[in-house]
């Protein structure tokens, strides 16, 4: 139970026998900052930003001004605010004080905040929902019969859409059709659960049109989707597309029901790290139909588990075709699918043949079946089959066409314009495409590093964050620090040197560390020119514009701020004057920072993609992203 409602410093006799008590009795130098002048006017010396300015003057050997942008990342909180939280940290206590914690520290602790569910029993016109955002919906459409439900640019462009629809079009509806098109396109942290949707419906369809594209971390759940329907037809078409570290969950999907036809098609197409968890998919039911094009085609390490799919089913036909066709590495499961099941139909085909070798596990795979039939064509390395049915199993083709090379792998996906470019459209008067650079992340801070230190920051340790943080089971909030957690732990590609930052002194160290003492951060100044065609000013190279080394900083989605930082060797960084096309004024001041050396790229990489090149043959430009840094040696 929360026992400090407020931040701790409200009352300034608290605050000064405080301060007496703790300066007598705690180690100084471990939860409270030296005690030396600051040089900011008015600044507390002992405050967490006062004791970061002076760490830089001691650790940064150049005098040049410090970044205003970088400096209003660092923690807001007072001297006897640090040292209380330190205090609490040491003592593993800020589960207790979360809501006092995320406040006063200004973290992002709300990643599962529950929309109000409105309801209503949907009896009378067709509806459409256009521009429409964060709402529930309880036994929405029940004993619907016929008509069509719309969903068009719902929760477009929010920072955390939340959505949740239960015990829709459920009961006694029949020939009820949902569309779902451009579902939360363009939000941060998408999250929707659909509980009980479809069960017992009769006839109709559920469209799902270009749901979640383009989302930093979606978060879908289907509970009883489907369940004891009858012919009741799912359609998933470029579901959760080019988006980030997301986890979708199928459970009791389609369960006891009857000719139920599933289609995902293009289903986190050029994703980075998606999971999906199928349970207990198709179970028991009969002439289910489900079918697999398009899925996790060129992402990056997708993550799906099928558990007890379609076990125990009557002629179920499933399809997997071009599935993680073109992606890079990847893990599958199949647990117990079609097991005990009658006459049913599975074809594998362009199954896996990832770019680098994936994992794939095949467990009681079709055991116990009875006159049912898999076939596998044409499908990749590194695949395990434990206790599988084998009579009935075809396998052709194995490894056909998949090896380390790029040989082979056709992509098709969209890159945005202006995300990646060559050095060449650095020149004055040249007019190019700007992506859309802003920061789509919550607002927080970084820790001082007294306190960050003091917090666990593993995934062994995975359930100690999910106390402090009162992250539920499957929660978002778990789903972000796993990913989170997941990044920092990931092995550095050639000739890079990586880390994770909680705190202001740590990127300092890090940056210090790699380039020496003289160093100097920049970033993009604003956002103006996002998404627009622009027109290059002056151009000026760091360092003379000699090739040299960067430590560039890109932000993770976590409850305090967090960053990935890593050394870039081989690169050009440049400070670019940005216009208006049509007024020739001044819009903006742009870092770009150019790779050189590209030879360790995946061939998948989205330059490539955009540029039609492959690595090692062409440098990459790109822009430095609002709240994205690069640290150089200083030029002054």
């Amino acid at each position: 139970m929360e026992t400090m409602h407020r931040p701790p410093l409200q009352t300034p006799l608290f605050f000064f026998l405080f301060s007496v008590l703790y300066l007598s009795f705690a180690p100084f130098n471990v939860c409270l900052a030296d005690g030396k002048a600051s040089e900011s006017a008015g600044e507390n010396p002992f405050s967490a930003k006062a004791s970061l300015i002076r760490y830089w003057n001691r650790e940064i050997s150049n005098s040049l001004p410090k970044p205003p942008f970088l400096l209003s990342k660092a923690s807001p909180l007072s001297a006897v605010d640090s040292a209380v939280l330190c205090k609490l940290a040491s003592q593993n206590a800020l589960s207790s004080h979360l809501s006092s914690f995320c406040s006063t520290a200004k973290l992002f602790c709300a990643f599962d905040s529950d929309s109000e569910l409105g309801s209503g029993r949907k009896k009378g016109n067709d509806a459409d929902f256009a521009v429409y955002s964060n709402r529930g919906f309880a036994n929405y459409g029940g004993s619907r019969t016929g008509g069509v439900d719309s969903f068009k640019n719902y929760s477009d462009g929010l920072n955390m859409p939340n959505g949740s629809f239960r015990k829709y079009s459920g009961g006694e509806s029949k020939g009820h059709r949902e569309e779902f098109t451009s579902y939360a396109r363009d939000g941060n942290i998408a999250t929707g659960r659909f509980a009980g949707y479809g069960t017992g419906a009769t006839g109709g369809s559920g469209e799902f049109t270009t749901y979640d594209p383009e989302v930093n971390v979606p978060h879908l759940e289907f509970s009883t989707y489907d369940s004891n329907g009858d012919n009741h037809k799912l359609s998933f078409s470029a579901y959760t597309g080019d988006t980030n570290s997301g986890a979708e969950s199928f459970t009791s999907y389609g369960k006891k029901g009857k000719n139920v036809p599933a289609e995902f098609t293009n289903y986190g197409d050029g994703s980075n790290i998606i999971s999906s968890t199928f349970t207990a998919y198709g179970q028991l039911a009969n002439a289910q139909n489900d079918s697999f094009k398009g899925y996790g085609h060129s992402s990056n390490n997708p993550h799906n588990n099928f558990k007890s799919y379609g076990l125990a089913g009557n002629g179920a036909a499933d399809t997997f075709t071009n599935y993680r066709d073109g992606a890079n590495v990847g893990d599958d499961s199949f647990d117990s699918y079609a097991r005990s099941s009658t006459a049913a139909k599975v074809n594998f085909a362009n199954y896996g043949r990832t770019f680098n070798v994936g994992n794939d596990t095949f467990k009681e795979y079709g055991k116990g079946s009875t006159k049912s039939t898999v076939d596998f064509k044409i499908y990749g390395l590194n695949y395990t089959f434990k206790d599988y049915e084998k009579k009935g199993a075809t396998f052709s083709q194995y490894s056909h066409a998949s090896s380390s090379t790029a040989s082979g792998i056709s992509v098709n996906r969209w890159v945005e314009p202006g995300k990646f470019f060559r050095e060449s459209m650095l020149k004055k008067g040249n007019v190019m495409a700007m992506p859309d650079i802003r920061d789509r992340m919550p607002g927080r801070s970084f820790l001082p590093r007294a306190i960050v230190s003091k917090l666990p920051f593993s995934s062994s340790r995975l359930q100690e964050l999910k106390d402090i943080f009162h992250a539920r089971d499957n929660s978002t909030t778990e789903r972000v620090m796993a990913n989170a957690l997941e990044e920092c732990e990931r092995g550095p590609s050639r000739g890079e040197t990586k880390r994770c930052v909680g705190s202001l002194e740590d990127m300092i160290d890090f940056a210090v560390a790699v380039l020496g003492r003289d160093v100097v951060v920049r970033t993009t100044a604003t956002t103006r020119g996002s998404k627009e065609r622009v027109m290059i000013g002056e151009v000026r190279g760091i360092n003379g514009g000699k090739v040299t080394r960067s430590v560039s900083c890109h932000q993770s989605l976590y409850p305090y701020l967090l960053y990935y930082c890593h050394s870039v060797p081989k690169v050009r960084v440049y400070d670019v004057d940005i216009y208006d096309v049509a007024g020739k004024e001044k819009m903006n001041d742009g870092v770009a920072i150019c790779h050189i050396d590209t030879s360790s790229w995946s061939p998948t990489h989205g330059a490539f993609v955009a540029l039609g090149s492959t690595p090692g043959l062409i440098e990459v430009c790109h822009w430095i992203f609002e709240n994205d840094m690069t640290w150089t040696i200083s030029d002054h």
